[in-house]
């Protein structure tokens, strides 16, 4: 079944006004259970937004061979780390999938081949922070891959292909941190960020006001700290699918901007 032929037998959407799109620094998986100033910030953010029909996320924690999207009606909660408390693993957020969104999705995407999935669910990228921006869990949630056979420059080229879901009442959240190093995680300093870190997140944060989506896309040009804040590019990848949506005279604005152990970023942004 395509989007038409679903949209036969349930009605298509209206086009709604355009939605923010939202980029989270999500950090530790215990924000899941914690309250403190960054899950504040997440609550927060929501509040000054339209209550979206579906949502979907771009996870730092879903890499796949080939673009995939989830398509289920149930989609279940993935504990997708270790060494946490037992309360943490039984955490659970049972927003319903959406075929809908699946299907709209899927058939804004031409530059690659998009498949439906039917067996990974919502990783902790995703509910960690949905569970205090949405708590009821009642919207419906879908997540999209990244494939990890793409360039950065084309993860880029097909989030503008998606920029349209922001039309249909469709609130598009990437998930990661702009400056993510575990191997570099100072646990003499949980509060702030190490000196490199630090001037990574202001170099991110000046292209970002600037607009200059192609530096940002070609990160691996911009110098030893850009190189020690992304050492590898999941984490930084949902960052370039919400900067694609950027829309002409859009406001940029940052919050939970702040760094944590050394080596993470929580800056989250909102574009609208």
């Amino acid at each position: 079944m395509n989007l038409k032929e679903f949209e036969k037998s349930t009605g298509s959407a209206a086009n709604t006004d355009l939605m923010p799109v939202l980029f989270v620094g999500h950090g530790s998986p215990m924000n899941a259970i914690e309250q403190n100033e960054f899950t504040a910030g997440w609550h927060s953010m929501v509040e000054s937004i339209t209550i979206p029909r579906a949502i979907l996320c771009i996870s730092a924690h879903w890499e796949t061979d080939g673009t995939l999207v989830t398509a289920m009606p149930q989609p279940r909660t993935i504990h997708d780390f270790f060494g946490f408390p037992d309360q943490l693993f039984r955490v659970q957020y049972p927003a319903p999938g959406s075929l809908q969104t699946a299907f709209e999705t899927r058939d804004e995407v031409h530059s690659v081949d998009m498949r439906l999935d039917q067996t990974w669910g919502l990783d902790h990228g995703c509910w960690s922070v949905l569970r205090h921006m949405f708590p009821d869990a009642t919207i419906p949630v879908v997540q999209l891959s990244l494939n990890y056979n793409l360039s950065p420059a084309a993860h880029f080229n097909l989030a503008t292909e998606l920029s349209r879901l922001r039309r249909k009442g469709i609130l598009v959240i990437g998930s990661g941190n702009m400056v993510h190093n575990l191997r570099m995680i100072n646990w003499h300093s949980p509060d702030g960020g190490d000196e490199w870190a630090t001037a990574a997140n202001e170099i991110l944060k000046k292209l970002i006001r600037e607009g200059n989506h192609k530096k940002l896309v070609d990160y691996t040009l911009l110098g030893k700290e850009v190189q020690l804040a992304v050492p590898t590019p999941e984490h930084y990848l949902p960052l370039l699918y919400v900067l694609a949506m950027q829309e002409n005279n859009e406001q940029i604005s940052f919050f939970n901007d702040k760094a944590v152990f050394g080596s993470i970023s929580m800056t989250s942004i909102k574009i609208n």
